[in-house]
């Protein structure tokens, strides 16, 4: 994905998929209403690396949900470019952490070797959707609400016990 995004009716073409942005951007939208989540109109897909290595520091920082936050907005509401990394000091300000220090982050590429390995991990499970959640040969793909993967562990849990006795 360039640095400067592509629009989305680019990518849909690019791959061959017979969907319209507006029929895509209107799925997603519906989704994240059924979860009280904002969602804007933005017709731009953009490279989030960056944005995935900052995060990995603010995990190790402690404010990993304070940037996801951030990033979710900018991304799926305001329509930001993730790449951009004026962008991501901002988004690095708004969770509350040291920009400057986040600047070094981003010129040393310190976390690009952790965002590899979880790349590669992605690709040996064939993830190919956020969240995706795996419970031994069990798969949940895409947002669903709470109730639905409180059933999947509930049916884990189960399973485990069973084999325990």
């Amino acid at each position: 994905m360039p640095e400067q995004g592509l629009p989305i009716a680019r990518l849909l073409e690019e791959k061959g998929l017979l969907v319209t942005p507006e029929q895509v951007n209107a799925n997603l939208k519906a989704t994240a209403q059924s979860f009280d989540l904002p969602f804007g109109d933005g017709n731009m897909i953009y490279n989030s690396r960056l944005a995935q290595e900052i995060g990995l520091w603010a995990q190790a920082c402690g404010r990993a949900h304070q940037f996801h936050d951030a990033a979710f907005k900018a991304y799926f509401v305001d329509d930001r470019n993730l790449a951009d990394k004026a962008v991501i000091l901002d988004l690095v300000a708004q969770a509350g952490l040291d920009v400057v220090q986040a600047e070094k982050i981003i010129n040393s590429r310190s976390y690009a070797d952790a965002v590899d390995r979880d790349w590669a991990t992605a690709r040996k499970l064939e993830l190919v959707a956020a969240p995706t959640f795996l419970m031994k040969d069990q798969r949940l793909v895409g947002a669903k609400p709470y109730q639905i993967l409180e059933k999947m562990v509930a049916e884990m849990v189960g399973q485990v016990q069973e084999g325990c006795l």
